[in-house]
């Protein structure tokens, strides 16, 4: 039988070689443990066992006084790391020296990526082994696989470690003295990051277009021709293109400042159009050409990880970081090969599967008599892999696979686009027809139609790519016109003027970003997920459906970071710091020479440490301050969030405006709202005056208190808690701060309300956090409504103390908001619900939160079945750890 994951089957008592196969998950240890059999004991690292310290009191006490310590890098001295071992980790560190302790051969089996090879590394310096230590990589999980790699180890690559530590290096050295700026500066427990910073400034840029932004109006004619004929189709539509040779303007003619930058063409405007459209109507009109062309369309070459990335996120709805989630476990379980790759390659084997497959499914005519080679485009290309594939040399079609939900989802993308790559191309014809018509003013208009046909779909048959801009035609959609000849008479049945409007850039997706991100070089395509899911976190962008909307604070980093660290935001710049780290990988460059010039600078260039030494000339306030056009408003960027300022008069910004949507109408429409501060009376108990105010948790009541007179004994108070605190209260749902009176605010202020005492214990009905309830010592009920909190009595309140607790306040299940359609993941119908946090989309069983930017009225079934899938992978996710110190040994570097 095979040997169990961590199980010490070694036969050492029987003289046979015992083997250690360290991965770096479980679930992979599990699997592949079943394919190498006996005298192999496979266990996990459970992913990173060391990294640099995280905060301070990781430091080892005798390194904490060094001036390098913070960072965890000696810069002083070749920029050597300090690593500590992961806390959570020890007990599994222990447990892998004991097994080796016990084995005759190491075989470390981590990822065939720079980031697997450091994870190598590090299990070597740290285990340190006195057995023979081998490398065993492979590309896929399958017996075949697994064997072959065991069978024909090679030796740690110390290039690809090097590339890897530096990197690390680099983004620290980068955060740890970027980010202290941005807390001084901007912020506190913000944060700055080599790619992220850069991504950060990519959606900010986009923003920022829009809001320069001015739109265009032009209108054109769009006519529908009838042939007469007997064969279908009889009827088209065409657009106007020319009059008397004149090219009638288009939304490309305008630049984006909506004035026209193309010469000698027509700028209709609507009575223009309307006049000619009328001049138009009940003319003849004739076939003037007749175009026809050959057309072609290849198969998309197989996924790597930024395409993958893309498709799953335009047909699946999955985030960047979700869709390498699922991606993960389906590789780990042996159904789909290594998924972070830049290859588009296909091993020989795979080919001959995937045309196999292809003519099986759809017919031999569908296969090329040759297969498809695919060449990577992508500059520096590190990953040492083939490209995503369904893993083995047959592929289980996704029916056979027993998969479900998310997973399946993903492998059956997958499998159509390695299948389809494989196939012949599409092919058909396009046509391009002009009408020609006389104006009665002799104007003579000239319109234009364009159709495709498919003849054979060949790839087509399995699969189709999608594009972000959802106007565009899929290549499997035909447009058909009519078969026409020149000089062929028409008739106009109608000829209408159709107005247009220029439309700003549309903003960044997660699929275009990492598209964005990838054609600039930026980055490893590796790392994009987890960068997205960075500046996500960080509230530096939200999002509204599924476009990424910057918030004024990253305005504000952005703009710190062009103004003061230009370079580190340039995009150039970071391209080339990704060839600097390419080089050292295949040993064209040393490490500690180009860290060296990052840091210290060189032949004049200012280094990062000289960069961040100097921030006293930063002015915090202007960098965090945007003044809106043709306004006397300011847009700023507090400690606790944006707000409008007008000669000190402040609005808070709601969280869900985007910058482009912060117009000059719109800050006047927000000053002009109460401003929060409004007088309602005076207390007739008390004297104290009642305001109405706006708070960062919404708005409520307090009472201004008069100065307190100073102690008899003239001491001044030295503690907070001496100073009498004003009553407060929070508006109810039902109330408005233009509207609250000054009997609504003493009632809210009257809170919490005694009804009386049962059993010796008062009881009270009072508003929290979940709403408004009744409490008698630590035993709670929930009222129906807040306006119940002034009426309750002390019998009904008794009533309700007697009744079993209800989990969760399920006394009345409230109708959904909305109704969305069903989640593509579980199949089951989502809807919408309003929460006690807020509203959430539910299929349930899973509920997800609204984020900022969300809306009820606006949300679709794909941007929740997103919130769904990342609601599911957090749960999934879970844990936390800490860490506990050791030092890298460079002397342990060896090998090559």
């Amino acid at each position: 039988m095979p040997a169990k994951n961590g199980t010490a089957n070694s036969g050492r008592g029987n003289g046979a070689a015992t083997r250690l196969v360290i991965v770096e998950s479980p679930a992979k240890a599990k699997t592949i443990a079943g394919y190498l059999g006996r005298g192999y004991i496979v266990e996990s690292s459970i992913g990173h066992i060391r990294d640099l310290p995280g905060s301070a009191s990781e430091v080892p006490a005798k390194y904490k006084g060094e001036p390098w310590a913070k960072l965890g890098v000696n810069v002083e001295q070749d920029f050597e790391p300090l690593y500590v071992v992961n806390t959570d980790k020890r007990q599994q560190v222990q447990k892998l020296k004991k097994l080796l302790a016990e084995a005759d051969e190491l075989f470390l089996a981590t990822d065939e990526d720079r980031e697997g090879e450091a994870i190598a590394w590090h299990l070597q310096d740290v285990l340190k082994p006195k057995v023979p230590v081998h490398r065993m990589v492979f590309n896929e999980i399958t017996k075949d696989a697994i064997q072959r790699a065991a069978a024909n180890p090679r030796q740690l690559n110390m290039r690809l470690v090097d590339a890897q530590e530096t990197r690390r290096i680099l983004d620290r050295l980068y955060g740890y003295e970027v980010s202290p700026v941005l807390w001084k500066k901007v912020m506190p427990k913000l944060s700055a990051g080599r790619v992220q910073s850069v991504a950060t400034r990519l959606v900010v840029e986009r923003e920022r277009e829009r809001i320069a932004f001015v739109p265009a109006h032009y209108w054109d004619i769009a006519a529908q021709f009838d042939t007469h004929k007997d064969e279908e189709p009889t009827v088209f539509k065409a657009g106007l293109i020319s009059v008397d040779d004149r090219r009638v303007a288009q939304g490309r003619d305008f630049a984006a400042d909506g004035t026209l930058k193309t010469r000698d063409v027509l700028h209709l405007d609507e009575p223009a159009a309307r006049a000619l459209a009328e001049r138009l109507r009940g003319r003849p009109y004739e076939v003037k050409s007749v175009e026809r062309k050959p057309y072609t369309r290849k198969p998309y070459p197989p996924f790597r990880t930024t395409t993958l990335q893309q498709e799953a996120s335009r047909k699946l709805s999955f985030s960047a970081k979700y869709t390498m989630s699922v991606a993960q476990k389906l590789y780990e379980n042996g159904f789909i090969t290594y998924m972070r790759t830049d290859s588009i390659t296909l091993s020989e084997t795979a080919i001959t599967a995937a045309r196999r497959q292809a003519a099986s499914l759809f017919g031999g005519e569908y296969v090329p008599d040759k297969p498809r080679v695919y060449a990577s485009k992508v500059k520096n290309a590190q990953e040492a892999h083939e490209a995503i594939r369904p893993a083995g040399d047959t592929f289980r079609t996704p029916a056979e696979t027993g998969l479900s939900g998310d997973q399946f989802r993903l492998y059956e993308l997958i499998w159509k686009r390695t299948i389809a790559s494989q196939m012949k191309d599409a092919a058909g014809q396009s046509v391009s027809i002009r009408v020609t018509g006389v104006s009665t003013r002799n104007e003579r208009a000239e319109f234009g139609a364009t159709g495709k046909t498919i003849t054979f779909h060949g790839f087509l048959k399995a699969y189709v790519e999608s594009a972000d801009d959802p106007s565009t035609d899929r290549d499997d959609q035909e447009r058909r016109l009519p078969n026409l000849a020149e000089g062929d008479p028409l008739t106009a049945n109608a000829v209408d003027a159709e107005g247009h409007s220029t439309r700003p850039p549309a903003r960044y997706t997660e699929a275009s970003l990492v598209k964005e991100l990838e054609e600039r070089e930026i980055g490893r395509p590796s790392t994009y997920a987890s960068i997205i899911g960075t500046i996500l976190a960080r509230e530096y962008v939200f999002k509204k459906g599924t476009a990424l909307v910057p918030s004024f604070l990253a305005f504000a980093v952005v703009n710190l970071l062009e103004q003061h660290f230009g370079n580190l935001v340039d995009y150039d710049f970071t391209a080339n710091m990704e060839d600097g780290l390419d080089e050292i990988a295949r040993g064209e460059a040393e490490r500690v020479r180009w860290l060296t010039r990052f840091y210290f600078g060189d032949s004049g260039e200012e280094g990062l440490k000289e960069l961040v030494g100097d921030i006293g000339d930063i002015d915090a306030k202007g960098i965090s301050s945007f003044p809106i056009k043709d306004t006397d408003i300011v847009v700023r960027v507090g400690r606790y969030g944006s707000y409008l300022d007008r000669d000190g008069e402040r609005v808070n910004i709601p969280d869900d405006i985007a910058p482009d949507e912060l117009t000059a109408e719109k800050a006047e429409e927000l000053m002009a709202q109460p401003s929060g501060d409004r007088e309602l009376g005076t207390d007739p108990e008390t004297g104290h005056t009642i305001v109405a105010k706006s708070g960062r948790f919404g708005p409520y009541v307090t009472e201004i208190l008069p100065e307190p007179a100073p102690p008899a004994d003239g001491k001044k108070r030295t503690k907070k808690a001496d100073t009498p605190k004003p009553r407060t209260g929070s508006l109810f749902k039902s109330m408005s701060l233009d509207s609250i009176t000054l009997d609504d605010a003493l009632k809210l202020l009257s809170l919490p309300r005694t009804l009386g005492e049962l059993d010796g214990e008062p009881v009270t009905a009072q508003n929290g956090r979940f709403g408004p309830y009744i409490k008698r010592g630590t035993d709670s009920r929930s009222l129906g409504s807040e306006e119940e909190l002034f009426t309750v009595t002390l019998e009904q309140a008794k009533e309700l103390l007697a009744q079993p607790k209800q989990r969760g306040r399920r006394a009345a299940a409230a109708a959904p908001l909305r109704e969305l359609g069903k989640d593509p993941a579980s199949g089951e119908p989502v809807v919408v619900k309003e929460g006690r946090f807020g509203p959430y989309v539910t299929d349930g069983e899973t509920n997800a939160s609204l984020r900022k930017g969300d809306e009820v009225e606006s949300i679709t079934i794909q941007r929740a079945a997103e919130l769904l899938a990342e609601r599911r992978e957090k749960v999934a996710a879970g844990g936390g750890k800490k860490k506990t110190a050791t030092r890298r040994r460079t002397s342990a570097k060896s090998g090559s």
